[in-house]
Order: structure tokens, then C-alpha cells, then sequence
């Protein structure tokens, strides 16, 4: 069968192939521990599910507008104006399948044929994807485990170019961890406004930052630059709500009216149960967070450490979401030369599902998702701890 051109070129998500992996070698009788996929292990919170049932026996089942319904588009906006003292209103603000289906159309609605985007690397596996189907072009910016794999403005600066049309940064990052403070935020955003460059803020996963961090945000610059800044983000990881599939985007209102035509052409509305699902989770309290996000401490400090015991490792701490990126090519080989390949052997030998970090444009590390109990998380560092020295011995 002939298909277009543009499905050929794009590869499937990495980390569903590795978790697709995973699960049929469980079927033929593996115990394998899977650290591949990035979905907390909790329960969404009961108040939210209530408020969907509620929702289903009040017969809450038909259309919705597609960019939202009020009162939930009004929510978000109170969403950044009370951690962010943001001035937002419900016409700022569309809600999409999930924070991924919010970047595919803010690219498809800004980008034109040639046009330039800036993805510092390591970057989430989609951003190249999405910008290749809306014929744009990624630049990718290097950075480095020493400096917490966040990149400088001059970084960014060295890769500007009269093509250059957007910049996506993602803090906290997936799959480093590793998170901008507002400082950091408000230098990049200065130097965006000044070259006219829109900036795309992923900030999927801000509510889970592990003090002494803090959580940072690009709304502020949205604020006073509304034309320049779009921000991004959901309930996936906050909420343990992955499966509701509930995103949503603060940006021009312009740019909300031309993604909002671009959704009622392809999903329409998002689930009516699951948006009111995110009105009870985003309007009720937020103290299942605390909870979350000691446990995440709590497993990033057992992973780091068990990971630095393994020697010739660089893992810088991850400050947000529930990542370790550890550089780990010291043990590649002959037989092992790369990420993909290291992945292959730990799931052969380990029995552990990793993600290569070439996947995420840095082909020296992988990637370890903590988001499981600690007791299992042990084990499964323990494994690829011993299957790494076998390897290099």
C-alpha cells in the first residue's frame, strides 16, 4: 500500500515501543520490571473521580464546545493566576487531548514550510516529530550533564538563524529532571522577545518540584508578551490523571481561536466526563500532591544513589518530575556500542525496560522513570547495576 511521504518519516514514540517490548515478554512468562514509561503509579485522587461520575449519572455525555467548557477554560486561567499571579481569562485558554495534542497544534498553526525551531537536546521524544509534520525543521543545542543539561542563552543565540520561528523549552524536563529557575526562565525569555523568536513552554510536570527548587514559569512573560509566549500544560502528572487525556494552553487569544479550528477539524471537544474530571481536580484541594511528591523525593534520592554506585556514571540531580538521565556510555563495547543497544541488553539480561537516550537526542545516556515503590525500583537498579559490570567485565 502506498502512504504519504510525511508517515514514513516519522518513527514511533520510543518509549511505547519499549513498553510494547516489555509487556510481550511478560506474556510469554519474563518478570520484567518496567522503568520506561512516564506515568505516575498513583491513584487519581477520589474527589476527581467522584466528580466524574457524577458528571456520567447527571448524563454529562454530549458535545461540548471544542475548546472547552467555560467553566473549566475559567479554571485554568485561575490556575496561573493563583501560582503565577497571572491575568488570564477563559478566552486565553483552549483544552486539548492531553498536553501533546496542545504542542501538535500550536505547531501546526505557527509554523510554515522552512521554518526553524530550537530544541535544546536532550528534548521529549515527540517535539522533532511534531515539528516535522507541520514541515518545520528542528535545530537541536547540545547541552551537557555537567551543567544540568540546561542550555545558555548563547547557546541558544549560536543557534539562531533567519529561519528561526519558535523555541521549545520543557521545565522540568523530560527525561533529565533537571529544572530552569524563574532567573534562568526570565534571561531566556528577554533574549526571545528581543530576537522576535515565539516560545513554546512545556511545563507539563511544574506542580512535581523538589525544594529547594521552585516552580518556575514562562505565564509571567505570556502576561506582558502574549503575542510571543504559549504555555503548555495538563493534569497527566500532577493528577495521575494520564489516561484522562486532559491538556490544555494558555496563549493569544488569536492563536486559541486558530488551534481551536484545528482541533473541531480532527478531535473536537475533549471528553466530557474527563473535563469534568479536571474541574473537580483543578478547583478541589491539592494536598494528594504533597503526598506525590515526597514519595518522588523520596525515590529520586534512593535512585540517584544506587545509580552513582554504579561507577563511571555522570547523573546530575533532577530538581522536577520523575526522571534519572544517566550518562552511562563509559560501559559501552564492541557488541554494546550505543544507547539502543545497552537498552536491548538490560531488558535481555536485566529484565528491565529502559528508554535509549538517543531517543531523546543524547545517545550517551538513558532513561530511568522512578515513578514505581521504592522496594521495586531497588531491585531493578540492583539488576542493571550487576548487568553493567558483567557487561564491562
Amino acid at each position: 500500500m502506498k502512504l504519504a511521504q510525511r508517515i514514513t518519516r516519522i518513527k514511533p514514540s520510543a518509549t511505547l515501543t519499549i513498553n510494547t517490548k516489555a509487556q510481550e515478554l511478560r506474556a510469554a512468562g519474563r518478570q520484567i520490571i518496567s522503568l520506561a514509561v512516564g506515568e505516575p503509579d498513583f491513584r487519581t485522587p477520589e474527589h476527581v473521580c467522584e466528580a466524574a461520575r457524577v458528571a456520567m449519572q447527571q448524563g454529562f455525555t454530549r458535545y461540548t464546545p471544542v475548546p472547552g467548557i467555560t467553566e473549566l477554560r475559567t479554571a485554568v486561567a485561575g490556575y496561573f493566576a493563583s501560582f503565577y499571579g497571572v491575568n488570564a481569562g477563559m478566552n486565553d485558554v483552549v483544552v486539548t487531548n492531553g498536553g501533546k495534542q496542545s504542542l501538535y497544534n500550536l505547531l501546526q498553526v505557527l509554523l510554515d514550510p522552512g521554518d526553524e525551531v530550537i530544541i535544546p537536546a536532550p528534548y521529549w521524544v515527540s517535539y522533532p516529530a511534531m515539528v516535522e509534520l507541520a514541515d518545520g525543521v528542528s535545530v537541536f543545542v547540545p547541552t551537557e550533564p555537567e551543567n544540568n543539561f540546561l542550555v545558555s542563552v548563547e547557546q541558544l543565540d549560536a543557534a539562531c538563524t533567519a529561519r528561526t520561528r519558535c523555541l521549545i523549552l520543557n521545565t522540568p524536563s523530560n527525561p533529565t529532571g533537571c529544572h530552569y529557575s524563574q532567573t534562568q526562565l526570565d534571561a531566556i525569555a528577554t533574549w526571545a522577545v528581543d530576537k522576535g523568536i515565539f516560545v513554546i513552554a512545556d511545563e507539563i510536570y511544574d506542580r512535581l518540584v523538589y525544594a529547594p527548587a521552585q516552580p518556575a514559569s514562562l505565564s509571567p512573560w505570556w502576561e506582558g508578551h502574549p503575542e510571543s509566549f504559549a504555555v503548555v500544560n495538563g493534569l497527566a502528572k500532577s493528577f495521575a490523571m494520564t489516561g484522562w487525556r486532559v491538556g490544555y494552553t494558555l496563549a493569544h487569544a488569536d492563536l486559541i481561536k486558530a488551534m481551536t479550528k484545528i482541533q473541531g477539524q480532527s478531535t473536537s471537544n475533549v471528553c466530557s466526563i474527563a473535563q469534568k474530571a479536571a474541574l473537580a481536580a483543578l478547583t478541589g484541594g491539592w494536598e494528594c500532591l504533597d503526598v506525590m511528591r515526597e514519595a518522588f523525593v523520596r525515590r529520586r534520592n534512593l535512585g540517584l544513589s544506587m545509580v552513582r554506585d554504579w561507577g563511571n556514571v555522570v547523573c546530575p540531580e533532577p530538581a522536577g518530575a520523575f526522571y534519572l538521565f544517566p550518562q552511562v556510555d563509559w560501559y559501552y563495547t564492541a557488541e554494546v556500542p550505543d544507547s539502543t543497544a545497552l537498552c536491548t541488553y538490560l531488558l535481555d539480561q536485566a529484565g528491565v525496560a529502559l528508554v535509549p537516550g538517543a531517543a531523546f537526542g543524547d545517545d550517551r545516556c538513558i532513561r530511568i522513570s522512578y515513578a514505581l515503590d521504592d522496594t521495586t525500583l531497588a531491585h531493578a537498579l540492583e539488576r542493571i547495576g550487576s548487568s553493567l559490570h558483567s557487561l564491562k567485565n
